[in-house]
């Protein structure tokens, strides 16, 4: 498992933060927001290369939760956004849950999640119970 690290990308309006252990490489962010998702370029987030609307836009349809933001001009609220919560089982793979949800592992006590978590449909995630894209090595089909 990738150590749990969270790397920060700041201008002026927005911090992005991008937990790579998180990451299902689903490529959406790079795909539809090219000008600012760059997986070849290091740093591989160039955070001004978009509207902070589209960055935030961009960055909510984050499967797995991976990256996320603050508006910094919310530095002081740090609570999370209440919202609805809605299951969505993405064909050939994993569960998504967006919203806030409250995870209990025995032993590990609890995790508070906000925005989208995606979990293992496959079984076969060597992050468990959390997507690692694991699906499409193994031809996962449902």
């Amino acid at each position: 498992m990738e150590k749990e690290t969270t790397i920060q990308y700041k201008n002026d309006n927005i911090t992005v933060f991008w937990k790579p252990h998180m990451c299902i490489h689903s490529k959406l962010c790079w795909q539809q927001l090219g000008e600012v998702f760059k997986p070849k370029e290091r740093p591989w987030v160039k955070i001004d290369g978009a509207t902070t609307e589209q960055i935030t836009t961009q960055i909510n349809k984050c499967p797995s939760g991976a990256l996320s933001y603050r508006l910094n001009s919310e530095i002081n609220n740090t609570s999370s956004t209440k919202t609805d919560t809605t299951v969505e089982i993405i064909t050939n793979g994993p569960m998504l849950i967006h919203g806030n949800i409250v995870i209990k592992k025995e032993g590990e006590g609890e995790l508070k999640k906000d925005k989208t978590t995606a979990f293992c449909r496959c079984g076969q995630s060597a992050n468990k119970p959390y997507c690692d894209g694991t699906h499409n090595k193994v031809n996962f089909k449902d």
